[in-house]
């Protein structure tokens, strides 16, 4: 009998599409390509909206075939695969859940099955939950953001292994919640702590292999996210106020940020976190 929390999906009965979102988020590319991914092929979970959706445009734009995984959102996961192949590259959509193991060896599979390689692996995906009293998170909830955060991390990561060689990059979506806190996000918080201390980690596990593992630490983008449960309703219309810039960024402006640390621009780096986030972690 599997021991995975099932997916909490829209407790809130709030909008969990990108499509049923207003204003919606910017996810277009801002300048042409220059093939810096050209002939390689990537998965990007989390990809059917907000930050996913932005990285598998941008990829796609700058020559890589795209793998799409997703929780169950068919609509959003629908158009960016139709984004994807509008900039002439192939694109495969996975529904499931990725807490599950079994279903992570699947993503791994059909990726190489059907796109042919593995050389990029962007572990974008990610749920939170927003209680301001450590007592209303409960047993499933905490075991179910884990499962989602960073224990499908583990379970991609081990069963893209095989398929990665030298030259290939490990993208992780960790957050600013990680370095300054947050009251209301304590699980979501814990999991991007342990986000970043795996990405350190495994950088310096498989560097000798040549696979550079890095990370992005976003801060408020407005996505889906955040009007699903993660945030109150009311904080909904200050949300990204607070940041030096005073307002939220947009997926589009984070999506670079991915993009230079999975081509050979940042051939350099390892182990290292960029922070796409309006100056807040810098004003901490």
């Amino acid at each position: 009998m599997s021991d995975v929390i099932e997916p909490m999906v829209h407790e809130d009965r709030l909008p969990g599409h990108e499509s049923k979102l207003e204003p919606k988020p910017d996810w277009e590319p801002r300048y042409a390509g220059s093939d810096r991914l050209k002939g390689k092929v990537a998965l990007v979970t989390g990809a059917d909206s907000g930050i996913g959706r932005a990285v598998a445009a941008l990829f796609a734009r700058e020559g890589a075939d795209v793998a799409i995984a997703y929780l169950c959102e068919h609509d959003d996961a629908k158009e960016t695969k139709a984004i994807v192949e509008g900039e002439g590259r192939k694109a495969i959509v996975i529904a499931g859940d990725l807490g599950d193991k079994s279903f992570c060896d699947q993503v791994i599979q059909r990726t190489v099955d059907e796109l042919g390689a593995l050389d990029i692996l962007v572990n974008n995906a990610g749920e939170q939950h927003y209680d301001e009293d450590i007592r209303d998170i409960t047993e499933d909830q905490l075991k179910r953001t884990f499962q989602t955060n960073i224990f499908s991390m583990f379970y991609l990561t081990q069963a893209a292994m095989p398929h990665l060689k030298e030259g290939s990059a490990i993208v992780n979506c960790t957050s600013e919640t990680m370095y300054k806190g947050s009251p209301g996000l304590l699980d979501y918080s814990a999991t991007k702590g342990a986000i970043t201390a795996f990405t350190r980690s495994l950088a310096k596990n498989l560097v000798e292999q040549g696979i550079r593992v890095n990370g992005v630490a976003p801060g408020p983008i407005w996505t889906p996210l955040n009007p699903s449960g993660g945030q109150p309703p009311e904080k909904i219309p200050e949300f990204g106020k607070s940041t030096p810039m005073k307002r939220p960024g947009q997926p589009n402006e984070v999506a670079p940020s991915f993009l230079f640390l999975a081509c050979d621009d940042s051939s350099y780096m390892t182990g290292q976190v960029l922070h796409p986030d309006g100056g807040n972690t810098s004003s901490t």
